[in-house]
């Protein structure tokens, strides 16, 4: 599992990458709930020292993706359906109202972003997709006009790219999720205030009930025990 950490080339401040490095990788499930990892194996594949490698881990743990194990190291946390759940109402509830307000006023997203979401879909590299997928949503927000809406969602979004992560193992999931964000952006484009609005909230939804359905497949490891779980507190 280590071994696909990306090296990192020495330079004075290294945790903010440390950090992403290893959220990409409990996000795509290189690092799967209860694994085990070490600062000294971390620092060692990423070719850092250990102090930015410490930092980085205190931010995850205070995210709530990792707990304290008993012995050396940290555990890669479980994933916590009702939080999940939790977390997808209020996703849904901003992406509408993102919609609706760029709706309102005819935003056309461009067909390159859908486009690239289709590329990054069939490349079968999860971080790609999660990117990709964000990228999109992103997109909503900043052309609503209102950027509490974009700041609110950096709160979550740490974990929305876990459960994406976790969606995006299934291939069958990733061609349709791309039809509906076709969709939402037609929908934008056109000036269908409702409509945006709905596909929206039901794409929120059919992620969150497909998730919690096969959640136990998906993640295909046992739960991390104790401690915080991956519904954890965000930053």
């Amino acid at each position: 599992m280590l071994s696909k950490l990306t090296k990192i080339q020495a330079r004075p401040d290294l945790v903010d990458e440390v950090y992403q490095n290893l959220l990409d990788a409990i996000s795509a499930g290189t690092l799967p709930p209860g694994s085990r990892i070490t600062q000294e194996e971390i620092a060692e594949q990423m070719n850092v020292s250990r102090s930015p490698v410490l930092q980085a881990l205190r931010l995850l743990k205070k995210d709530g993706l990792i707990q304290d194990a008993p012995g050396r190291g940290v555990l890669i946390a479980g994933m916590d359906p009702q939080w999940i759940g939790n977390l997808y109402q209020v996703r849904g509830a901003l992406d509408a109202l993102a919609a609706r307000l760029a709706a309102a006023q005819k935003i056309d997203l461009g067909p390159g972003i859908i486009a690239a979401g289709r590329r990054a879909a069939r490349s079968g590299d999860v971080k790609v997709m999660i990117d990709a997928d964000i990228a999109f949503h992103t997109a909503i927000y900043r052309a609503s006009g209102n950027p509490l809406i974009f700041e609110t969602t950096q709160l979550h979004w740490v974990h929305l790219r876990r459960v994406m992560g976790a969606a995006l193992q299934s291939a069958g999931q990733r061609e349709s999720i791309w039809d509906e964000h076709e969709g939402i952006a037609r929908a934008i484009a056109a000036g269908q205030v409702e409509l945006a609005g709905q596909l929206s909230e039901q794409h929120a939804e059919f992620a969150r009930r497909n998730l919690l359905e096969r959640l136990g497949e998906v993640l295909n490891a046992p739960q991390a025990a104790g401690g915080n779980r991956a519904g954890g507190r965000a930053r």
